[in-house]
């Protein structure tokens, strides 16, 4: 990606240490206030993400609050937890149509009410729903600055016009789009037609406990775990990871594959792995992970296609190997430190496994390698201080007009 695209200071290509960022003195340093928007609080990775941004804000001394439109969710707690207001806004859940049109009006005016009480000097919004809310939103609010994040590939918008055309208007409203993957902000340049001083880069952030030991879980079995952390929806492609285990059995590996998650395609992937005679261990959703990388031999992700993989980012923070399709962002995470596989491709992705479980040093080498990357370039400060930057020269850049 070419660094002039780029209206505010980049962030340094992939294998290359951040540098710390210093705000210079005096009242236009840092913003006062800013209010994160997203659809609810899930635990997918995005919302983990802003999660972690309104916490390293707060704790910066930026007033912080988070603006939820559809629902709550198992992060509010943590949030209420650190001081920071969750605010409900009350939009019906995807739902559309004439029928809905009251409430969602009615969500609306909350919204832009909101933000003349609370007078953020930003607000950023993630997620397709929530930014192409915001930009109306702010506009009434006369909001000072307005940010967008790209969080994944924008496949599912491909050929729906009332989508895209959408969101061409809102980001013609949006001072700045953050991608969390060079590969997402090249799919946003390429796809959106976006000017390419209007986007930049800022790599997903870890908390210092994804760095700490722990012990390991307790999974009963006698062959190597594999273990896959991802929502159980049919573009993560789980299908064509069962096929690889059913493979590696037959090539004398038999494995025990663990899922750690939950959604619409288990059944069909239950019956899938009783067809193959495979040993799948199905453990739905769980926050607690970090003692299933502990106890896993190789960590998997097969996806289809990926924006900035949490998991991935997980992994290698506890110092695993990792297997894992070369889509979206997943090849800067772990080229040189992980092995990558076409996706769909289950000989390739039984192959990629076999290496590493056949080569103790190899897994050793890969885990060891993802783990200081991955302290270098994926710590939450880094994360929080790359995006305080940001505010602050698009700040400043306003009060300049």
């Amino acid at each position: 990606m070419s660094p002039d695209r780029r209206m505010i200071s980049p962030l340094p290509r992939v294998g290359r240490a951040v540098p710390p960022v210093e705000d210079p003195p005096g009242p236009a340093a840092r913003p006062a206030r800013v209010c994160l928007l997203i659809g609810q609080l899930g635990l997918g990775g995005t919302e983990k993400q802003v999660v972690l941004l309104a916490q390293g804000l707060r704790a910066r001394g930026i007033e912080t609050s988070v603006l939820l439109l559809f629902e709550g969710g198992p992060r509010e707690d943590g949030l209420r937890a650190s001081g920071i207001p969750v605010v409900h806004l009350g939009f019906p859940h995807r739902a559309a149509g004439l029928r809905t049109l009251p409430a969602n009006l009615a969500a609306f005016v909350r919204l832009v009410r909101e933000l003349r009480r609370t007078r953020p000097d930003v607000l950023h919004a993630f997620l397709y729903h929530s930014y192409v809310t915001a930009a109306p939103a702010a506009r009434l609010a006369r909001v000072k600055v307005l940010v967008a994040g790209r969080r994944s590939l924008g496949d599912f918008k491909r050929g729906r016009r009332v989508l895209l055309a959408l969101e061409r208007v809102a980001t013609s409203v949006t001072d700045l789009l953050v991608a969390n993957a060079e590969s997402v902000a090249e799919d946003t340049l390429r796809h959106e037609k976006v000017r390419t001083d209007k986007i930049t880069t800022v790599y997903n952030g870890l908390p210092d406990t994804a760095f700490e030991p722990v012990p390991p879980a307790t999974i009963r079995t006698g062959s190597p775990v594999v273990l896959c952390i991802a929502n159980l929806k049919i573009y993560k492609g789980h299908r064509f990871l069962l096929d690889a285990i059913a493979r590696l059995r037959d090539h004398a590996l038999p494995c025990t594959l663990v899922l750690v998650g939950e959604g619409p395609q288990r059944a069909a992937l239950e019956e899938q792995a009783e067809r193959l005679k495979i040993d799948v261990r199905f453990l739905g959703t769980r926050t607690d992970v970090e003692p299933f990388l502990a106890r896993a031999d190789v960590v998997v992700l097969p996806s289809l296609h990926e924006g900035m993989s949490n998991a991935v980012m997980e992994a290698m923070a506890a110092g695993r190997p990792v297997v894992a399709t070369d889509v979206g962002g997943t090849g800067e995470l772990l080229r040189g430190r992980g092995i990558l596989v076409p996706p769909s491709d289950p000989a390739a992705l039984a192959d990629g496994l076999g290496r590493v479980l056949g080569d103790p040093a190899l897994a050793a080498r890969l885990g060891a390698k993802a783990q200081t990357w991955s302290r270098d370039h994926l710590h939450v400060d880094a994360m929080v201080d790359r995006h305080v930057h940001i505010y602050r020269e698009l700040l400043e850049r306003r009060c300049a007009e």
